[in-house]
């Protein structure tokens, strides 16, 4: 069920006065960084990513680094962060196709990041939302959870619910509401267990109101 209009404002006025501070929880210095980043991030933690890209990146330091490394070494590098085998390979392709297709630079814009192996709809709003200031909302596990409990969105699937916060949320916040929704579902509105009882939102809260 999707909440009022007045409701889906207050609770946006009040994610941002919550989480005014919000940054993304990857660390990157470039573009290219956060790309690898948040293709390791599939299935896990940022904090785990965070463990391993300093060295990663020190290692292979750029496109064409990554685009010459060995898969199987690459695989283990980034073992910790599951999937490795998937990823190192998705790591090298998309750095061969950013080198032969895009000059060597991330492109910036969603449908073209979409092109790039093992980016999928979430990867590219991430990229092109904290690396290039584009207007995006990135639907992770968290945002889906919090969204649909609130009633910023009433979805089953992760696209409608992107559609749907695109049109409750003004365009100029998607890009922070996406970090303050986040940070509302680590802190809050856990997956199990959620808060509900110390949360700043369960007055406007779909989820909450049903619980009562």
């Amino acid at each position: 069920m999707l909440n009022s209009r007045e409701n889906i404002d207050k609770i946006i006025e009040e994610l941002e006065k919550y989480y005014y501070d919000a940054r993304p929880g990857l660390n990157f210095s470039n573009p290219f960084e956060l790309l690898v980043a948040t293709i390791l991030s599939a299935q896990c933690t940022d904090k785990q990513v965070n463990k391993v890209t300093p060295n990663l990146f020190k290692k292979y330091r750029d496109a064409h680094g990554f685009a010459n490394a060995d898969e199987k070494e690459l695989g283990k590098d980034i073992y910790s962060c599951g999937f490795y085998k998937n990823k190192s390979k998705n790591i090298i392709n998309a750095s061969r196709m950013i080198i032969e297709q895009y000059d060597g630079e991330v492109p910036s814009n969603i449908e073209d990041l979409q092109k790039l192996p093992g980016v999928g709809r979430k990867t590219a709003n991430v990229v092109a939302s904290n690396a290039f200031g584009v207007d995006a909302i990135a639907v992770d596990t968290h945002v889906f959870r919090v969204s649909n409990r609130l009633g910023l969105a009433d979805a089953k699937n992760v696209e409608d619910t992107e559609r749907q916060l695109m049109e409750n949320i003004p365009k100029k916040k998607w890009s922070r509401a996406h970090h303050w929704i986040i940070h509302h579902g680590r802190q809050i509105c856990t997956a199990r267990n959620p808060k509900c009882s110390e949360c700043f939102l369960k007055e406007y809260c779909l989820y909450y109101k049903n619980l009562e």
